[in-house]
């Protein structure tokens, strides 16, 4: 995946959740697609992939909430490159998350890429998370 503005080239590997809980890949220079959603370039779903937010830095998605509306968000697969424009970038506390989780990851809706990291590093954790959805472009 490729977000120019932000320098991010990183790959992308399927991951699970563990429960109720999406972790990304151990390397926060990889990113994480949920194999239990829509995969990119789908019709319908939300296409989400996670990473590593590193607070002393390293972290693929470290500046993820500097993304712009508008900027492009490029996927690269097996069948070919899929450019997504981002829509909306949101920074939710981890209640806000819990309680629009159903809007945020919606398999009902038009095709989407929902990207997710941390956020908000307290000195002991991330208290919030960056969301950043888009949408295909041709």
């Amino acid at each position: 995946m490729v977000v120019a503005s932000l320098g991010i080239d990183a790959p992308v590997v399927p991951i699970a959740t563990q429960g109720t809980s999406l972790d990304p890949p151990d390397d926060p220079q990889v990113l994480g697609w949920w194999s239990g959603g829509a995969p990119t370039g789908a019709a319908r779903g939300s296409a989400l992939v996670t990473g590593h937010t590193v607070n002393a830095g390293g972290g693929a998605m470290d500046d993820l909430e500097e993304v712009r509306e508008g900027a492009v968000i490029q996927v690269v697969t097996e069948a070919g490159s899929i450019r997504y424009q981002a829509q909306s970038v949101q920074v939710l506390d981890k209640a806000a998350i819990a309680r629009q989780a159903q809007d945020l990851f919606s398999q009902e809706v038009p095709g989407r890429l929902v990207l997710v990291t941390c956020e908000d590093w307290d000195g002991t954790g991330y208290r919030s998370n960056v969301v950043v959805t888009a949408v295909p472009v041709s």
